[in-house]
C-alpha cells in the first residue's frame, strides 16, 4: 500500500463507526450551518451550504451508508472536502483527531455491511480500527 503512516488523518465519528480521510484531502472543518435542500437529488446529497458566498453541495454518509438517521448535535461537523477542484461537504457525528496509523490493511469485500470498495483500507492504531475512505469512490459515486 502506497500510503505510509507517516501520513496524517482527520479521525471522524459516524454513528459507533470511525472513519478518516487523508488531511491533505481536507480544506477545513466547520460547524453545522443551515443546508437548502436540492429537490430531486441523490438521498444522501443533503442539500448545498453557502460557505463565503461558494456554494458547497453537502451529503450525508450516514443516508450514503444505509445508517439510521440521527439528528444533528452540537459536535456535528462539515467536512469540507477538495476533490477534482471542487469542494464538497461531508456531515459527520463529530471530529476526533488528527492522527497517524500504525498499519494500514487491504479492506475487506465488506466493511460493516459497506461495500469495501468506499475505503482505500483499514487503519490500525493503539485503539481500534478505522475505515480509511476513498473519497472517488465516495464522492462520484452514481
Amino acid at each position: 500500500m502506497d500510503r505510509t503512516s507517516q501520513n496524517q488523518y482527520v479521525e471522524f465519528s459516524i454513528g459507533n463507526e470511525n472513519y478518516a480521510i487523508l488531511i491533505s484531502e481536507i480544506h477545513e472543518i466547520i460547524r453545522m450551518l443551515d443546508i437548502t435542500e436540492i429537490p430531486n437529488s441523490q438521498s444522501y446529497v443533503q442539500g448545498v451550504i453557502n460557505l463565503r458566498g461558494k456554494i458547497v453541495p453537502v451529503i450525508s454518509l450516514r443516508s450514503m451508508f444505509a445508517m439510521e438517521n440521527g439528528s444533528y448535535t452540537k459536535s456535528t461537523r462539515i467536512v469540507v472536502v477538495n476533490h477534482s477542484e471542487e469542494s464538497v461537504g461531508i456531515i459527520v457525528d463529530g471530529v476526533n483527531k488528527v492522527t497517524t496509523f500504525s498499519d494500514i490493511q487491504a479492506p475487506p469485500e465488506r466493511v460493516g455491511g459497506i461495500s469495501g470498495s468506499y475505503f482505500v483500507g483499514i487503519g490500525i492504531n493503539n485503539e481500534h480500527l478505522v475505515g480509511i475512505l476513498k473519497l472517488d469512490e465516495v464522492l462520484l459515486r452514481e
